[in-house]
């Protein structure tokens, strides 16, 4: 993780600057007004990742420079959620006369919630022991007094959970509540606040949908869950296996019974829906029992690939979710082809950077 620096005085027209630059790279599909969501100009970031560095007695975290790569001392880090300022100075006092949790200590991870919670996995260089338990159990004991806090420890081929290693974040959509589990080492939106204005916006957007929506990339069902209220059912589809296991979970902690999860690619989902082979997580009495009308992507960075590309297409509406808009604008020359962009949104999930979360609605044209 490479070094942001803030300047909240300067927020504001960055914002602006970056709203300028997508509604460029959109011009040649979108003739709309570009939503614009800003993010908190501080404390806006539930996760972040420090390397320790041992100098003599002393420890501290340090960050490198995204463009120098120069290692940088970092005390505090007010990007960060207010917690994760909290426990940051807190760990390593804590740790600096304990050998036990000091020695060979490399990384620390935080992953902390807008509900006080938070899990702090220690990374080292050496395999873990029963003594370290004992002794994580005890920082865990001393952070309790500033929320709900889990420590976990990782190693080459090792890890070890004090209590567990997962937190409950609660989002507010609409007026109702969300929850979510999040776990440590997973995917999750960075941005908890920008991360709620997307979902609404998603929400809002396909207010008068209908049949069914299939969601490609569904993560621990962060947009599925809120936006199944919009569909008679919803189809999600996510490869990693923990956060289908959270899609799963969240389902029966918000009481939602009408999505149906399968552990898959969307490579692998759009060969079998184009009938290029057969899984058994997915057989066609399964998939044939829906009639999804809207399908939402949310890919990585490399955005949707040919096939999907393929696939998406075929849907009356696309709600296509993109961290980088530069391939959002090379998939956007394919699918205006059959749709035109009604809708377009600026999400400032990472502000002080030049990174962009973008969000566009596609209605097959008439």
């Amino acid at each position: 993780m490479a070094l942001t620096t803030t300047y909240p005085e300067h927020y504001q027209q960055q914002l602006i600057e970056k709203a300028e630059l997508l509604t460029q790279m959109l011009s040649p599909f979108n003739q709309a007004a570009l939503e614009v969501f800003p993010s908190p100009p501080e404390y806006y970031r539930m996760r972040a990742e420090f390397r320790v560095w041992h100098d003599g007695d002393d420890l501290y975290y340090i960050m490198f420079d995204s463009s120098t790569q120069q290692r940088i001392r970092v005390d505090q880090f007010p990007i960060a959620s207010q917690l994760i300022n909290q426990l940051m100075p807190a760990l390593l006092d804590y740790i600096r006369e304990r050998p036990t949790l000091r020695y060979r200590l490399f990384q620390v991870d935080f992953l902390s919630t807008t509900t006080n919670q938070a899990v702090v996995s220690l990374l080292y260089h050496r395999s873990l022991e029963e003594d370290w338990q004992q002794e994580a159990e005890l920082l865990q004991e001393h952070l309790s007094q500033f929320g709900t806090i889990y420590i976990v420890g990782r190693a080459r081929k090792q890890k070890l959970a004090v209590t567990q290693d997962w937190v409950i974040e609660t989002l507010n959509i609409q007026g109702t509540p969300y929850h979510f589990q999040q776990i440590e080492n997973s995917f999750t939106q960075p941005n908890a606040a920008v991360n709620q204005q997307m979902i609404q916006w998603a929400l809002a957007a396909t207010q008068n949908a209908t049949g069914d929506l299939l969601e490609l990339y569904c993560g621990n069902g962060n947009f599925s869950l809120p936006l199944a209220q919009n569909f008679n059912c919803v189809l999600a589809t996510e490869i990693s296996k923990p956060s289908v296991a959270s899609a799963q979970f969240n389902c029966q902690l918000n009481n939602i019974d009408n999505v149906t999860l399968v552990r898959m690619s969307a490579e692998d989902f759009s060969a079998v829906m184009q009938g290029e082979k057969q899984s058994r997580r997915l057989p066609p009495e399964v998939y044939q029992s829906f009639h999804c009308q809207t399908v939402l992507v949310d890919p990585p960075r490399a955005g949707l690939d040919e096939a999907t590309l393929e696939l998406v297409s075929h849907y009356p509406t696309i709600m296509y979710i993109s961290c980088n808009p530069t391939t959002l604008v090379e998939n956007l020359s394919e699918l205006t082809k059959t749709h035109d962009v009604v809708k377009a949104a600026l999400f400032d999930q990472f502000p002080y950077t030049a990174h962009m979360e973008t969000g566009v609605l596609l209605q097959r044209k008439q």
